[in-house]
């Protein structure tokens, strides 16, 4: 019962803490087209900036894409659809301090691999194959030495 009222719980939330506004004003000003997605979400189809170069992104419970609705509602999709679905419910409970948070998470991703999503927390918990992102990038050299050097010390 408690997972069938998480959408509203959701959409209620990132409304109220301005998010989903957020991203509702990013698709007005891109003009892009919203359509009403499944469970709570809302789609902004036809995004046209280069950046981000992904095929979706989401601000609040708006997820952006560069394709169609269609597109992303596609039963194909339903795993993207969910890890976008998830970084909603992320936006949910911190709010737009999402924001700084997710581009720590990224920064820290890219310099430990080289990868902007396989180490960043939040697309680890959104669903890393779901969202498209390779699972397995290994660490950079710098970090693999100071992982080496960490453990010689414990042992």
């Amino acid at each position: 019962m408690a997972a069938r009222r998480w959408p509203l719980t959701r959409t209620v939330l990132t409304a109220a803490n301005g998010t989903t506004g957020a991203g509702l004003l990013l698709a007005m000003v891109t003009r892009t087209r919203i359509r009403r997605g499944r469970d709570g979400v809302l789609i902004a189809e036809g995004w046209r900036l280069p950046i981000p170069p992904a095929a979706c992104f989401t601000v609040g419970s708006v997820v952006i894409t560069r394709r169609s609705a269609e597109w992303l509602l596609h039963d194909d999709r339903a795993a993207l659809l969910a890890h976008e679905s998830r970084h909603a419910g992320q936006y949910a409970v911190l709010g737009p301090l999402f924001w700084p948070a997710y581009w720590v998470a990224c920064g820290w991703s890219y310099a430990a691999t080289g990868s902007w999503g396989c180490r960043n927390w939040f697309e680890r918990q959104a669903g890393l194959t779901d969202g498209g992102y390779p699972e397995d990038v290994p660490l950079r050299p710098w970090l693999r030495r100071v992982r080496r050097r960490r453990s010689r010390r414990g042992a």
